[in-house]
């Protein structure tokens, strides 16, 4: 599926505006077997991973292993490609293009649906009807697109990566990714209270970064359970 964006032409005839962006499902799959190195054979399923003593023949249910350990983007069902967004609002945030370079900078504006408490679509079935432009973030988007934040758990997925702390699938609470600093909770503002003149003002770097206190906060988690 092409990209979904409205770009402003003439935009002081260099720049052009991408605008918000949204989630869509992916696909339904399979789920693939895999080995562990040694003589035990981890054969891995959705909730638990099955291990099975090549000496004795007897099996044993270890931790949960996670979906997103185990699948691909493409198959994961409907539900588990909508949880894997953490909440942290950055996608939702006004975006500047450099037409000359290509080069693609953040802002601290938000989406005008975007609450800017809890960082997520406070008209999200309706969205589209409100915002025409707004980007269907689709898994072709997510293989493709060099600006979804580091933090992104799509991103972080297509990666090969673990997903961090904060993440409301690993913490089990949705309000880590604020406790963490990594949302745009406090520190955006509304789309229509800026001029489209105005937008190069509010040109931010940290919706591209990931905080070295929260990665610090990470570590002293785990050094402490």
């Amino acid at each position: 599926m092409a990209l979904e964006a409205r770009f402003l032409p003439g935009f002081f005839r260099r720049k052009a505006v991408v605008h918000e962006v949204v989630l869509v499902g992916g696909a339904e799959g399979d789920i693939p077997a895999r080995n562990a190195p040694g003589p035990a054979l981890v054969f891995s399923f959705p909730s638990y991973s099955t291990i099975c003593n090549g000496k004795t023949g007897k099996t044993n249910l270890t931790e949960p292993v996670p979906f997103w350990k185990l699948k691909t983007l493409r198959e994961m069902d409907d539900a588990e490609w909508e949880s894997l967004c953490d909440g942290c609002g950055r996608c939702c945030l006004n975006k500047i293009e450099f037409e000359d370079t290509g080069e693609i900078v953040w802002t601290d504006i938000r989406c005008k649906l975007l609450d800017p408490q809890s960082c997520r679509c406070s008209d999200y079935e309706n969205r589209r009807a409100q915002v025409p432009d707004c980007i269907r973030l689709t898994i072709e988007e997510v293989e493709t697109l060099t600006w979804l934040p580091p933090t992104c758990g799509y991103r972080l997925v297509k990666e090969g990566r673990n997903l961090y702390w904060w993440h409301p699938l690993v913490s089990g609470d949705p309000d880590t990714v604020h406790a963490a600093g990594i949302s745009a909770r406090g520190r955006t503002v509304n789309e229509l209270d800026v001029a489209w003149d105005d937008f190069e003002d509010h040109e931010v770097a940290w919706p591209g970064e990931i905080p070295e206190d929260s990665l610090k906060a990470g570590a002293s988690r785990r050094r402490t359970r």
